[in-house]
């Protein structure tokens, strides 16, 4: 029973950790798209904007996985790596996100939030999650 708790209560942190990491992520994403994410997403249904969050927060919990993945069961290894790499991870995508909006015309931002479908959302997602499993290939 001792190890059950125990597992519950390793779980749980690294669910807040990851919970915590995806919130932001999703204040990032809402930072670098005009307007608000919460109101382009769930009352305007704007794809492009829920599409770049998806992928923001998939590339996080790839990275944090991965980070669990190669803690050997050493909980506090486990938990600053899972907390250092996914911020690391945030950072590279954040960076990754302004350079390809410097590299690519118009302004990546406004096009996020456009009511259609744009393919320049897909390629922002896939650098999004490339970048999040370059990382965890690097943990590993």
């Amino acid at each position: 029973m001792q190890t059950l708790v125990t597992d519950l209560l390793v779980t749980l942190a690294y669910g807040a950790v990851g919970v915590l990491l995806m919130g932001i992520g999703y204040v990032l994403v809402d930072l670098a798209t005009p307007g608000r994410l919460n109101q382009l997403i769930w009352t305007e249904r704007n794809r492009n904007a829920a599409l770049l969050l998806a992928s923001n927060l998939a590339g996080v919990g790839i990275i944090v996985v991965a980070a669990i993945a190669a803690s050997d069961d050493d909980f506090v290894l486990g938990i600053v790596g899972a907390s250092a790499y996914g911020i690391l991870g945030l950072v590279i995508m954040a960076a990754a996100f302004v350079l390809l909006d410097v590299a690519t015309p118009g302004k990546l931002g406004e096009i996020l939030v456009d009511q259609q479908p744009h393919p320049a959302v897909w390629v922002s997602a896939v650098v999004h999650l490339a970048t999040g499993a370059i990382i965890a290939a690097a943990i590993s």
